[in-house]
């Protein structure tokens, strides 16, 4: 009896069964996918059936990949992987930079300093259009998702490449006026404090947070960054950002009496990586992209005068 033609599979359903194996769920493999959970499992159906074979057993907790399709998972990633390189050599063919680049960045760094510089960047490159997420869930270069990403970690995989653009050091900062009323801090516990919430609680910041000042309740949690600075910068309380935010909000480091210097010199130094594809890399419009991000997100006290506001 012969099997079914697989020469006629549609993408598509390779697609879905792929975000629906890593997903574990149809309804976060349809998010992913950006289409709706009824069309996620029409084209699972669909594809099972041509295949003659259940590929994942439904249950109310979500989606579990049956003997058939964990074997079926690798040549999938493969058609996955040729797909992304046989992209990757039609974007080579450009000669230009015109086009659509989709970048991914961390939301206090994309409004504070990505968003405007992309009115400079326009005006050298006007034929380039850029897809900005500002978001904290990390999109998959490997799989085209994005195709550049500014991450405050280096990621580490054959096919990307990472380039440091920023090391900066972590420090307190209120308003001028807030800074002027605690004069030189003896305790962190005298300052009101602005800090992340629960679901932030492993960065960094947080943890220094937690070590050093844990007797102190803070004023106000969020996880939405530009609220905290933005809270910080109306007198609010204090916040832990690194130096280069001073320079896109009204913000002064605070003041330190010499008991709180070991605390101090314990902040977290954060950086930023600059991140794409290596098939991708000389694309004309990704190429633009890239080596402005690197020129000016290495001085980011450029970044007042680029919205022409003054330091």
């Amino acid at each position: 009896m012969a099997g079914p033609d697989v020469a006629l599979l549609d993408w598509d359903q390779v697609r879905v069964f792929l975000a629906v194996a890593r997903a574990g769920q149809l309804a976060r493999a349809a998010a992913r996918l950006g289409l709706d959970v009824s069309t996620v499992s029409r084209r699972l159906d669909r594809l099972e059936d041509e295949l003659g074979v259940a590929l994942f057993d439904r249950t109310r907790d979500g989606t579990v990949a049956t003997a058939a399709a964990e074997a079926m998972l690798p040549a999938a990633e493969d058609m996955e992987r040729g797909l992304a390189q046989f992209a990757a050599a039609v974007d080579a063919i450009e000669t230009t930079a015109e086009g659509v680049v989709r970048l991914t960045a961390p939301p206090g760094v994309a409004d504070a300093f990505i968003a405007p510089l992309l009115a400079r960047f326009y005006q050298r490159f006007p034929r380039v259009a850029v897809e900005l997420d500002a978001s904290v869930d990390y999109a998959d270069l490997t799989r085209r998702e994005a195709d550049l990403a500014v991450r405050a970690v280096r990621q580490k995989c054959g096919d990307l490449i990472a380039v440091k653009v920023v090391s900066t050091p972590v420090m307190p900062m209120t308003s001028p006026a807030y800074a002027s009323e605690l004069g030189r801090l003896a305790r962190w516990s005298d300052a009101r404090w602005i800090t992340w919430g629960a679901d932030l609680a492993q960065l960094a910041t947080a943890r220094w947070f937690r070590e050093h000042v844990a007797d102190t309740a803070p004023v106000l949690r969020t996880s939405h960054y530009a609220s905290q600075l933005a809270a910080a910068a109306a007198g609010l309380g204090v916040v832990l950002a690194s130096e280069p935010f001073r320079f896109v909000r009204s913000l002064v480091p605070v003041a330190i009496r010499r008991t709180l210097q070991p605390s101090w010199d314990a902040l977290p130094v954060e950086e930023l990586w600059l991140v794409g594809h290596r098939a991708l890399r000389t694309v004309p419009r990704i190429a633009a992209l890239w080596d402005f991000l690197a020129e000016h997100l290495a001085d980011p006290s450029r970044a007042s005068e680029l919205m022409g506001t003054s330091r």
